[in-house]
């Protein structure tokens, strides 16, 4: 009798899909955005989001640089003391890549290095530096 060979499946097709997976199953928000996140207002609105029991933790701790919902308060502090978090606080201690530096870069235009960001490692000085910083003008109108 002659051997059987296996038939290739050919409902593929040569498409590896598990690669394309893969890369965008961990994506993050790029540092643009976060940097974006960073204003006053809407860090405020961030880090001080109402309930919501779809998100984990019901949206209570929230790590506005790496973008990241956590369960508890415990798990927030192992985080930000890691590496993955002090990495995302260095790279957004640069100002974000934008379409006129790629512009300047191929040489349309004069380049100039990216300016340096004020990160505060305390996300939560994010919105009281500029409140503290407002009602200090208040008192001082009011005297």
């Amino acid at each position: 009798m002659p051997k059987k060979s296996r038939s290739k499946n050919k409902s593929h097709s040569g498409v590896d899909k598990k690669g394309k997976i893969l890369k965008t199953k961990r994506k993050t928000k790029d540092l643009d955005e976060i940097q974006g996140h960073m204003a006053a207002d809407t860090a405020r609105h961030l880090l001080n989001q109402p309930i919501d029991y779809d998100i984990p933790g019901a949206g209570q701790h929230y790590c506005l640089y790496c973008a990241r919902y956590f369960i508890d308060d415990h798990n927030l502090q192992h985080h930000l003391k890691s590496k993955v978090h002090k990495k995302r606080v260095k790279d957004l201690k640069t100002e974000a890549y934008t379409l006129e530096e790629a512009e300047r870069a191929a040489g349309k235009g004069q380049y100039r290095a990216p300016k340096p960001v004020h990160v505060p490692m305390d996300q939560n000085n994010l919105y009281k530096m500029e409140t503290d910083f407002t009602d200090e003008i208040v008192l001082s109108e009011n005297k």
